[in-house]
């Protein structure tokens, strides 16, 4: 948490592998990320972390099985398989059943888990969520945040989430308050 400009997209974009740092070092599984070359560094991003965006990122005009099935158009998995996989990572998020709604078709909190869906498909280690309730009412909110709490505690997914509302911030086991690029309070 922080107000706008305190490093919180900053310190994502680091974690998430899109940014080096200045200055220090970023470890992940014990390797220094700074020392890996873009596609060393693309392959991690695509195996290792999920990215959920509070504007969503999906493509309008595809369906939620097919925006779910992106990650997966680079690898070597058969369409039969990554249709599967796609519809497992749906039900994941209770989505299932509207798999071949086109997002435009689809709820804003459905869109967003739809997004989820897409981070899920790889099952990385690591979610990064920005804002991934900040376009939604407080019901559907909710709603998000159970499933992220569930994907913690079940897949033992590591979530790192940034977010202006204290009542979302509130569902964290740890908090981390930024100011002008430095961490100033934990809890």
């Amino acid at each position: 948490m922080g107000a706008s400009g305190s490093g919180k997209s900053t310190l994502m974009n680091i974690l998430g592998c899109l940014d080096k740092p200045t200055s220090g070092e970023y470890l992940l599984d014990g390797q220094e990320v700074s020392k890996f070359d873009k596609n060393t560094l693309a392959s991690i991003r695509n195996k290792k972390i999920g990215f959920v965006f509070q504007s969503f990122n999906l493509l309008s005009r595809t369906t939620a099985l097919e925006n779910t099935e992106l990650p997966l158009l680079y690898s070597r998995i058969n369409g039969k398989d990554m249709a599967r996989l796609a519809l497992e990572s749906l039900a994941a998020v209770g989505l299932r059943d509207r798999a071949h709604h086109k997002t435009n078709q689809l709820s804003g909190g459905e869109q967003q888990r739809v997004a989820i869906a897409r981070a899920l498909l790889n099952s990385p280690s690591m979610i990064l969520a920005d804002e991934p309730t900040g376009n939604l009412d407080s019901k559907t909110s909710f709603e998000i945040m159970n499933i992220f709490k569930k994907l913690n505690e079940e897949k033992k997914m590591t979530m790192i989430m940034v977010t202006h509302e204290p009542d979302i911030a509130a569902w964290a086991k740890r908090r981390i308050y930024l100011k002008d690029g430095l961490i100033v309070r934990e809890e």
